[in-house]
């Protein structure tokens, strides 16, 4: 059992269901009693600095606690921030334990990514080589739904939502004209096209979908795609493709480098990607004589609370609540996860893996799930992808906009 405080951190890129998993471990913890549940105001970063949010004096009523399940972004700020490892950073996770230590922390929760369980890992590693009773526990988030070890990450499914919606949109809009078109969507995804995937999840009786889809798991070839937009303007003008940002040639570069852009990378060593769809927009007007126009999604397909997926929503605030049994039950080390039982009826149910698994690694679309021909997914990606999309969640409205609650 926790007999004293616990202690809550978000880190990485956002989503729209991040704050969910907030309220689902503070719940638990205000449920089980815990005397102080704090957050880390930037992560990791804002521990080391001292600045700490006492959560109870905030999250003071119901209202309020429901409305942080209902904002986007992470409440509590991020960051992205590399902890040095054990044998050269000493010093620093002196500094860490003793911020704990001072606060009487009995269970630290980070609610992130593949850098955010290499965190919980090094904290793990750490306190067991010092004898620590603390106990750290991994909650998921990933819109890129790239972590291991979890059949999904919560944040994937209302983006996945708000892609294949907006893609929907589009395809509407750019078929208006009786002119030789091309639409490129650019959608977020460095390694794994799981994102891009869902843009497939448009089609229906209403909407033909995208003509095309590019991910990173698949080699792109440019003369390939020209001649296949080339061929399918012959019996359709206006076409529509979705790309992944992180498309690679056959010989491991970014398709966006090809256009020029600065190469930068964050302080994990990802390259920094932008222009994909710019660039092939630029190329196939060129090349094949059309209007062509490249659309780049960016940060909105993060924080679009106003469009969540109710079932995400709800997952995402299981998996905080389970994070925080992992924890009452005395275990360390570990990351909760979704363990899928069911398609139809869908079924899934919250359970843990060792942090050590998840750390760094990465889960791609796999190749079952891909066409053929690489340009698409098939049925088997749909069918695990629709489930996650599923419901909606009512907003609260304020002067005709979705009420949040305010970072402090």
């Amino acid at each position: 059992m926790l007999s004293k405080n616990v202690i809550i951190g978000q880190s990485g890129g956002p989503t729209a269901v991040i704050n969910a998993s907030l309220a689902g471990v503070y719940t638990a913890a205000r449920s089980a009693g815990v005397a102080h549940i704090y957050g880390m105001k930037n992560g990791i970063e804002g521990l080391l600095a001292g600045r700490i949010l006492d959560l109870g004096a905030v999250l003071d009523s119901e209202e309020t606690v429901n409305l942080l399940r209902h904002t986007p972004s992470s409440f509590l700020g991020s960051c992205r921030y590399r902890l040095p490892e054990l044998e050269t950073g000493e010093d620093t996770y002196r500094r860490l334990f003793a911020q704990l230590e001072t606060l009487g922390i009995d269970a630290f929760f980070y609610i992130g990514g593949n850098d955010s369980m290499d965190t919980i890992h090094k904290l793990y590693q750490y306190g067991r080589r010092i004898g620590s009773p603390i106990r750290f526990v991994g909650v998921p988030k990933s819109i890129d739904n790239d972590l291991p070890g979890t059949d999904h990450t919560p944040g994937y499914g209302s983006a996945a939502k708000f892609i294949a919606t907006v893609t929907k949109e589009v395809i509407c809009d750019a078929t208006v004209y009786d002119t030789k078109n091309l639409t490129v969507l650019e959608i977020m995804g460095r390694d794994a096209g799981w994102l891009t995937g869902a843009s497939a999840l448009a089609k229906g009786e209403d909407c033909d979908g995208p003509d095309l889809i590019c991910l990173p798991e698949v080699p792109f070839d440019l003369e390939d795609f020209l001649a296949r937009v080339e061929q399918k303007q012959k019996t359709k003008k206006a076409l529509v493709v979705a790309v992944s940002e992180g498309i690679r040639t056959a010989a491991g570069g970014y398709v966006c480098e090809l256009a020029g852009s600065e190469k930068r990378k964050d302080v994990f060593g990802h390259r920094m990607l932008s222009g994909t769809a710019q660039f092939l927009a630029a190329v196939a007007g060129e090349r094949l004589g059309c209007k062509s126009r490249g659309i780049e999604l960016n940060t909105p397909q993060r924080c679009a609370a106003h469009l969540l997926s109710a079932v995400d929503e709800q997952e995402a605030f299981e998996v905080g609540k389970g994070a925080f049994a992992i924890a009452q039950a005395g275990r360390t080390g570990e990351m909760a996860t979704l363990l899928r039982r069911s398609d139809e009826p869908y079924v899934c149910s919250v359970s843990a893996v060792p942090v050590v698994s998840v750390a760094n690694g990465e889960q791609c679309v796999p190749k079952e799930y891909i066409a053929p021909d690489g340009y698409g997914v098939n049925e088997r990606f749909l069918a695990y992808a629709r489930p996650l999309i599923q419901g909606e969640v009512a907003c609260l409205f304020q002067n005709g906009l979705p009420r949040t609650l305010k970072r402090r």
